[in-house]
């Protein structure tokens, strides 16, 4: 089994750019300014990092650095918007309870929120050599499918997964459904995002098609972009490490033996894990910092304290749901197994 201590590997000398960050919680609502821009409230709840200035509807010309006036992202020149669905624990009697978040290795002190990471190659090449482009104002993405109640239909998208952690460094192994047994330290879920861009749409229909992956390989072994999508961008990559570890008493897990969590739009299979993206980094920053070298730490970029990235807070909107007790559904109606 895989464990990472990224202290050792910040000491590598890279030759060019891996960054990965903490982003503190911005809010927990039910919004999706993405795929449900202007619904208030959205079908599921969500959890939400990134800069203050987001709302229902994000339109495409928003100038999110400049409207926002702070982000709960170490990067103080990120503005970004990142988001994904919420865990809940289901117990014996049918109640649901929303389960923690807490921080990743080396972030002692972040208020839950989620790991990002942009990599010019895969997370073990410590050499990071290729040239990559950053995303344009305007872009967002989405990556998953939220009715994905199968194997085969998660298995479209690469990397979606979740690791039952047996410490807060575990990385492996990674599988594409919730574990079925309790995990010591928590689970953590891992959403990588499509590397190659078409080069002209800031975003399509479905969030997916002006992306794309490697038509060979992978993004991890260097795969070639496709013609149709011939911009190589950065891989986007999240990280969050849910606090279960209050809910592995067995005896409140279902009598039939099956794992007891579920997504808050009702998936109990974990094969609907999903994420949405909004760009929003200040001026050129992104691509400095994927132009520098920086492995991990990135001194090309502006940083913040972990007191002023747990302070940047965005009032909920849908205050009528009931997201910290025991509740008998899901917000918004829903319950497992839809």
């Amino acid at each position: 089994m895989k464990s990472l201590s990224f202290t050792s590997l910040a000491l590598v000398v890279p030759t060019y750019a891996l960054i990965r960050f903490p982003c503190a919680q911005l809010v927990v609502d039910r919004l999706d300014p993405l795929v449900n821009p202007g619904l208030v409230p959205s079908p599921h709840l969500h959890q939400i990092v990134g800069g203050n200035s987001f709302n229902a509807t994000m339109d495409p010309a928003k100038d999110m650095p400049g409207e926002s006036t702070c982000t709960t992202c170490q990067y103080s020149e990120d503005f970004s918007n990142y988001w994904t669905a919420v865990l809940y624990f289901k117990a014996r009697n049918g109640t649901y309870k929303r389960v923690p978040q807490y921080p990743n290795s080396g972030f002692d002190g972040v208020n839950a929120g989620m790991t990002v990471y942009y990599m010019q190659d895969g997370l073990y090449n410590f050499q990071q050599t290729s040239k990559v482009t950053a995303f344009k104002p305007g872009f967002r993405m989405y990556i998953g499918d939220v009715n994905a109640r199968s194997r085969e239909e998660v298995e479209r998208f690469r990397q979606l997964t979740y690791t039952c952690l047996q410490d807060v460094n575990t990385r492996d192994p990674q599988i594409l459904d919730f574990p079925k047994e309790p995990c010591p330290a928590g689970i953590m879920t891992a959403l990588r995002f499509p590397t190659c861009w078409d080069g002209k749409n800031l975003d399509s229909a479905d969030h997916m098609s002006h992306m794309s992956y490697p038509e060979s390989g992978t993004f991890e072994t260097g795969g070639p972009c496709p013609a149709s999508h011939p911009v190589r961008v950065g891989q986007l990559f999240y990280e969050v490490l849910w606090d279960t570890r209050q809910f592995n008493n067995k005896d409140e897990w279902p009598e039939d033996g099956s794992q007891p969590f579920v997504w808050s739009f009702g998936d109990s299979t974990g094969y609907g894990n999903h994420g949405d993206y909004l760009f929003g980094w200040k001026g050129d920053a992104l691509q400095r910092a994927l132009d520098s070298p920086c492995y991990v730490n990135c001194p090309t970029l502006k940083t913040q304290s972990v007191q002023a990235m747990n302070s940047c807070k965005k009032d909920r909107v849908v205050i009528q749901d009931n997201i910290d007790d025991w509740v008998d559904t899901l917000p918004g109606g829903m319950v497992a197994g839809m």
